[in-house]
């Protein structure tokens, strides 16, 4: 797909089958370093969108989905927890989009979503799948993991594609939609220098419950995509953070 917005630089790539990666590139002249915004856009007989981007962003990414899918077939606007950048223009889309409906983990929906959001969500319980047409997506509760108490992941299971939200958060704004180049290190150097993960006495359970899926790609809510061996990666950041936590004495 080749759409890209002529003054922000917004751009949409399938990453995956029927998958799609929207990008918004922040130079770093507004956030030093540069930095992304990415959503993603699961085009099936049942359209999903992961993360809303900021409200502010609703018509960057607006036209980006439907230069793939017209607006009034989207169905599901889902997201990993409440935050500026994961919904911040819901209600914007559930507007433009009058067949669109929330979808969450049921804590969110509980906490948040049926307070805010203008149309009831549908929670999905840990494990809960839904099936969108050739694609299948499962919602995995990790509380606390990397932050936010109703906080939970996506997975979809035919290309076996893990929206993992801000688990492994890169700086930079020009960078490829997907690499295979080690993210470990990059994500790291982030988490140490702002320390917005949680430190939760069930992050290395939780990790290795995302592992389980064994992904091949992990879709980046900021920074690329990563294709690989992603239940290996994901098990490398929990004894990472287990050496961190240990080292500080935090449990």
């Amino acid at each position: 797909m080749g759409f890209i917005h002529p003054h922000s630089g917004t751009k949409i790539e399938e990453i995956a089958e029927g998958i799609h990666r929207i990008s918004t590139p922040i130079p770093p002249e507004i956030i030093p370093d540069g930095f992304t915004y990415n959503q993603f856009l699961i085009d099936d007989e049942q359209p999903l969108l992961y993360h809303t981007g900021l409200r502010r962003m609703f018509p960057l990414v607006r036209d980006a989905v439907a230069a793939v899918v017209p607006l009034e077939r989207l169905r599901w606007i889902s997201f990993s927890h409440w935050e500026a950048d994961e919904c911040g223009s819901l209600n914007e889309f559930l507007e433009a989009a009058p067949n669109a409906e929330p979808l969450c983990g049921e804590l969110m929906r509980d906490l948040s979503a049926d307070d805010v959001a203008d149309r009831a969500a549908r929670g999905m319980a840990d494990g809960e799948e839904l099936k969108l047409g050739q694609h299948t997506v499962r919602w995995l509760a990790t509380p606390h993991v990397p932050h936010g108490w109703e906080c939970g992941h996506l997975f979809e299971t035919t290309t076996r594609t893990l929206f993992c939200g801000d688990l492994f958060t890169q700086k930079g704004h020009e960078q490829p939609a997907i690499t295979k180049d080690d993210l470990l290190e990059p994500s790291e150097a982030m988490r140490e220098r702002f320390d917005y993960y949680a430190h939760s006495r069930d992050t290395g359970a939780l990790l290795e419950k995302l592992a389980r899926t064994e992904p091949a790609l992990l879709a980046c809510m900021h920074g690329s995509s990563w294709r690989g061996d992603g239940a290996d990666l994901l098990r490398r950041l929990a004894a990472r953070l287990d050496q961190h936590d240990s080292g500080r004495g935090a449990f």
